[in-house]
């Protein structure tokens, strides 16, 4: 086992907490009206900034919109297109279609009111339609806008009965609409934007603000954390740029990217109709995001982001192997590795897990503790890499000796009994969801188990690698303990399918 530092926090959440609220209050009284707002990122499981900066919670945005949420009603954008292409949201591998629902379900679960759901770049698609009839089925609103040609540069035509006035108009009851996804690419803008026309049309003042994490507009354009958004949205080709009507109107850098760059003269045009001039200047003013001054420790969020860039180049390797196209997205990570100083080798469990797996001649795997102590787990007759790192990890958290079994082979062998000879497996070794529910089991009657079963809430946030793709069902149980786990872009065996 290696020891190497400890884990820092480097975000402030409270204070983040206290001043995102206090902007979002300013700017709903500065419009008086109606304030569409675009939540970006995740609102109840931020996991992308809770890695990138150490210290955030992944429930802070919704920490805040509870504060609001007597006057505020949610629509959930999605787009068409994604629901054709079955995306899916990388962290729990759930289509965007099924992950709308589940997001439908914990709103109401907080008493957060969702008044509707929208399907943007509309196009008669077959998958669209049946979400739509799905969606309509279980009593929730459903509108529909569409493809816009010529967007974004066609203002004219994007400003008009023939662009945004082809859209279905959203009713909305309350005076601050959250306008959320189940991921990028979504329309959550165009959404806004295209209700600021509506809105006018019929005489209603309203006014647009972004809440949007990233990128962080009061960091610099290469800062780790900035390099590590555009990681994370590879597939979407994003670009952090310095925002040019920014310095023009103010002489100040600031960073923000392509997307919202290319739409600002559409925002500029659509406020100009509304209200003669424009309230904002720059695609930076519209935003409300105070996340670069809570950041108190730059060295621990630049590393915790230098982290998340190799990550997600391991999760587009894994992705190729499984047969996506993801050359363009690995290219530009490659990019970004550069830009940020970093390599494979600076992702130590990397190196533990491919050491192991070479030493042994079999698949292996390694979890960095937040304390830096580095254990490994390798392939036995009863349990695999992944289910014997857990194990150790649990272990050497509650202080228990290495030497000490936590599960005899007396309550594995009949679990593996029931898997072969009952389920057809042909892999006897317990997974990892296997091993916990006997750890479990055995815990009732054994000391040392409930120590260690008590020590999983300390997983989250651990680092992890595997020298094998794992079983999605593997992969489920990390994302839920919140390991942040990667692997080789390798699969056990050769054969043609895998689960």
């Amino acid at each position: 086992m290696d020891v190497i530092k400890l884990y820092k926090k480097g975000f402030d959440n409270d204070k983040y907490i206290k001043l995102q609220s206090e902007q979002i209050r300013n700017r709903m009284a500065h419009f008086g009206g109606k304030l569409y707002m675009e939540f970006g990122g995740k609102l109840f499981d931020d996991n992308h900034a809770s890695r990138v900066l150490p210290g955030f919670a992944p429930d802070s945005k919704l920490r805040m919109l509870l504060e609001l949420k007597d006057e505020a009603e949610i629509v959930i954008s999605v787009s068409a297109a994604a629901i054709e292409a079955k995306k899916r949201r990388g962290d729990l591998n759930i289509t965007y279609d099924m992950e709308v629902l589940r997001l439908i379900d914990l709103f109401r679960s907080v008493g957060l009111y969702v008044g509707s759901v929208c399907i943007t770049q509309y196009n008669h698609q077959d998958s669209a339609d049946a979400f739509k009839s799905k969606l309509q089925s279980l009593g929730m609103n459903v509108f529909t806008h569409y493809k816009i040609e010529g967007y974004p540069s066609n203002v004219e035509k994007i400003v008009s009965d023939n662009g945004y006035g082809k859209n279905e108009y959203i009713k909305t009851t309350r005076r601050l609409v959250v306008v959320t996804a189940p991921g990028p690419g979504s329309g959550k803008m165009a959404t806004c934007l295209s209700q600021l026309y509506h809105e006018n049309k019929r005489g209603i003042d309203a006014g647009y603000a972004k809440f949007e994490t990233f990128p962080i507009w009061n960091l610099p354009l290469g800062h780790a954390v900035n390099l590590a958004y555009e990681a994370a949205t590879a597939d979407l080709n994003d670009v952090n740029m310095i925002d040019p009507f920014h310095f023009d109107a103010y002489g100040k850098v600031a960073v923000n990217y392509n997307r919202d760059i290319e739409i600002f003269p559409v925002l500029n045009t659509i406020f100009e109709r509304i209200y003669g001039s424009s309230p904002y200047k720059s695609p930076t003013d519209m935003g409300v995001n105070m996340a670069g001054k809570c950041i108190f420790d730059d060295e621990a969020v630049s590393d915790a982001s230098r982290q998340e860039i190799i990550r997600r180049y391991f999760i587009a390797l894994c992705d190729r192997r499984k047969g996506r196209d993801t050359e363009k997205e690995i290219a530009k990570i490659e990019l970004l590795m550069n830009k940020a100083g970093v390599s494979v080798k600076d992702r130590k469990v990397c190196l533990r897990a491919s050491e192991a797996a070479k030493e042994t001649n079999a698949p292996a795997a390694a979890i960095e503790l937040r304390d830096g102590t580095i254990l490994t787990g390798k392939t036995k007759n009863l349990l695999g890499a992944t289910s014997a790192i857990i194990l150790n990890a649990l272990k050497n958290l509650a202080g228990i000796d290495d030497d000490v079994t936590l599960l005899p082979s007396s309550l594995i062998e009949p679990v593996q009994s029931l898997k072969v000879n009952y389920f057809g497996s042909t892999n006897p070794r317990l997974h990892v969801d296997e091993v916990l529910i006997a750890l479990s089991v055995n815990a009732a009657q054994n000391e040392n188990a409930a120590k260690a079963l008590a020590q999983l809430p300390k997983l989250r946030g651990c680092e992890a690698h595997c020298s094998v793709i794992l079983s999605e069902r593997d992969s489920m149980v990390f994302r839920k303990l919140g390991v942040n786990m990667t692997t080789e872009p390798d699969y056990e065996n050769d054969n043609l399918y895998h689960i």
